[in-house]
């Protein structure tokens, strides 16, 4: 029986691009869970503290900002709205210079010691899908399904510059490969919870899949282990 109240907590790693918020969210929404971005929070912490001028070079003041830190996830008509300290940023922090900010800004000790405590708290009865870098290995390590979803630099790359020119942002795929390049290497190479696939992770490439292959492959599997904890659900 899973000790959890309300279901299984459900973790996927895996680096920029792969496709984590897309699956976690539609596999949220199929397994009746819910969806906690990690990845958007940390976004929005890099954007208050970009808008605050915040030194990331002082961690004094990092921390000092960091304990008035509020950001929330909602969900409005379907779609999640992520909310910093009462602004919805949910545009804002979706933009290539975000991109590689967030990656510097969640290798803090304490951004991440900060959002650490709310995902804990969020997921702690169960019933929850978290993406991001670590779950499986920091977050949720005793998580009862972990994934590592990943895809290639070239893959992840086109789909990144597919998405910012459907929004007319001016990117180029050179431009885009070399800024999913960076951001494996910051991810990869911080000393603070870098990116790593977990040992007991079940490793999934979308390299040549579509979302819904993606999506009906790893539902599959976290439905067995439901209905192998929770034979009633």
């Amino acid at each position: 029986m899973c000790s959890r109240p309300d279901g299984i907590v459900i973790a996927i790693d895996g680096p920029s691009g792969a496709g984590k918020s897309t699956i976690a969210r539609l596999l949220a929404e199929r397994l009746g869970y819910i969806q906690i971005d990690t990845g958007a929070m940390y976004r929005a912490a890099a954007f208050l503290l970009a808008a605050a001028g915040v030194n990331l070079g002082d961690l004094a003041a990092v921390e000092n900002f960091c304990r008035n830190l509020d950001i929330r996830l909602e969900s409005v008509s379907g779609r999640q709205l992520v909310r910093a300290n009462g602004k919805d940023v949910t545009a804002q922090i979706r933009t290539p210079e975000m991109s590689l900010l967030t990656s510097r800004v969640s290798a803090l000790k304490p951004v991440r010691e900060a959002l650490l405590k709310s995902q804990q708290q969020m997921g702690r009865r169960g019933g929850v899908v978290l993406e991001g870098r670590d779950i499986g290995t920091v977050v949720f390590p005793d998580a009862e399904m972990k994934f590592y979803l990943s895809a290639s630099v070239e893959e992840r790359a086109r789909r990144r510059c597919d998405e910012l020119t459907s929004k007319g942002e001016p990117v180029t795929i050179e431009e885009t490969i070399a800024g999913v390049v960076e951001r494996d290497r910051q991810d990869s190479e911080r000393d603070l919870a870098p990116l790593r696939q977990a040992d007991d992770a079940i490793p999934v490439d979308s390299s040549r899949l579509s979302i819904e292959e993606v999506l009906a492959k790893m539902f599959v599997m976290c439905r067995n282990k439901i209905d192998a904890l929770e034979p009633s659900l």
